[in-house]
């Protein structure tokens, strides 16, 4: 594993929206597999399931989504990752105090940031501006999307 994608590029992936292209194309370039942690697993179910709340998606397509993503970790793609929680806590705590006064990152953001640092990954692909702004803060790659 070489790189960490954040949730918001993993459901543009599986749950088709306006950056799916962009993903899609990025992810032909990519070296495989990436990690899917834990807060991926439940960010990704729990956006799903707002998807259906709001009328975006239907539960069929929810599904549909869901199953796509757990092909891949079947095929490869993905790669189950648990990197040591009390290390990922005090790695967060760290980007928090350093960083969040002046990039305005939330919360999620410097987890997934500290996971993929505690993992030792050298690239982080998201789509959401914050974040980038804290990877590359954090001393990862963000190659553009």
């Amino acid at each position: 594993m070489t790189a960490y994608a954040d949730t918001g590029l993993l459901c543009s992936l599986y749950a088709p929206d306006a950056h799916t292209g962009r993903v899609v194309a990025r992810m032909q370039r990519q070296a495989l597999p990436l990690p899917l942690t834990w807060l991926h697993q439940l960010e990704f179910r729990n956006a799903l399931r707002l998807r259906v709340f709001r009328g975006e998606i239907t539960p069929p397509q929810r599904d549909a989504s869901l199953n796509a993503l757990l092909a891949d970790v079947a095929a490869g793609v993905l790669a189950a990752a648990a990197p040591p929680l009390a290390e990922t806590l005090t790695e967060a705590e760290r980007l928090s105090a350093l960083h969040t006064e002046t990039i305005g990152t939330r919360s999620l953001d410097v987890l997934h940031v500290s996971t993929a640092l505690v993992l030792g990954l050298a690239e982080f692909l998201t789509l959401d501006h914050q974040q980038l702004a804290l990877a590359k803060a954090a001393g990862l790659k963000v190659p553009a999307l």
